[in-house]
């Protein structure tokens, strides 16, 4: 891994998420309105606003490096250095009762994220982590609860629209045994998961640069994360994808899913 300015890239994250929670406020307050996308899911039309501030910003500052996003497809694709901006639906979240409106900003060296962003302007509550640094979440240093057993857990999903057939059958058999199952929006249920709120996300078809940079949180945050198969998550990996606060409620889950 190169070297890299720690103080600079955190400066940077917080004008980048700047950027997002402006644009995205701007929008959703002034107009209210709401498209939908190839799977029906809501956005704000801020979206590709987002994203090309988002974009400016990294090309005036790292010219040199990759750019990957949602609206605009990929620049400097053979580049070591790669973000990825990814704005989040405006999803419903049954945890908290009200919309949830966020941007995911990561930056990757070769497949591995250095930094990661997660802002929800509405909420107020932000998520940046470095690679070999404390989990921050609001500003506060956090980690995952530690539960041993399923029985004890409270287990997390984006929703079942995303599972095939055979999958779904193998979540419904483990959020059977679960304490609580709740369905929340996807960069939230991660948050929750660091701030120990959720012990364990289980996803299907979850997109490469989606679980690749949110892979941190769990593991800054003293978690695991892995594919279905217990293999670790990088660009090949599949979008079937497990976190968890604890190993011993990690091989629990795994041996349910085989």
């Amino acid at each position: 891994m190169p070297e890299y300015n720690i103080t600079e890239l955190t400066k940077f994250a917080n004008l980048l998420a700047e950027a997002s929670g402006e644009v995205i406020r701007k929008y959703y307050r002034n107009f209210g309105e709401i498209v939908a996308k190839g799977d029906s899911s809501p956005v704000t039309i801020a979206d590709q606003e987002t994203e090309m501030a988002i974009r400016y910003l990294i090309k005036d500052r790292y010219p040199e490096h990759g750019i990957q996003g949602e609206e605009f497809g990929i620049e400097n694709g053979n580049s070591k250095f790669k973000w990825v901006i990814d704005p989040i639906d405006g999803t419903a979240s049954f945890i908290i009762g009200r919309p949830i409106f966020a941007t995911l900003i990561a930056l990757l060296y070769e497949g591995r994220p250095v930094i990661g962003i997660i802002d929800q302007p509405i909420t107020l509550e932000r998520w940046v982590g470095f690679e070999g640094a404390k989990t921050l979440f609001n500003g506060k240093e956090v980690g995952v609860r530690v539960c041993e057993k399923l029985s004890n857990a409270v287990l997390c999903t984006t929703g079942p629209q995303y599972f095939s057939a055979e999958n779904l059958h193998k979540f419904n058999a483990i959020a059977g045994n679960a304490k609580y199952c709740v369905y929340g929006g996807d960069c939230y249920n991660y948050a929750l998961l660091a701030m120990g709120n959720v012990d364990v996300v289980v996803e299907s078809g979850l997109k490469p640069h989606d679980f690749i940079a949110l892979r941190v949180i769990v593991e800054q945050a003293g978690g695991v994360a892995t594919d279905w198969h217990g293999k670790p998550l990088d660009m090949n990996s599949g979008g079937d994808v497990v976190f968890c606060g604890d190993k011993n409620l990690h091989a629990e889950v795994l041996e349910m899913l085989k």
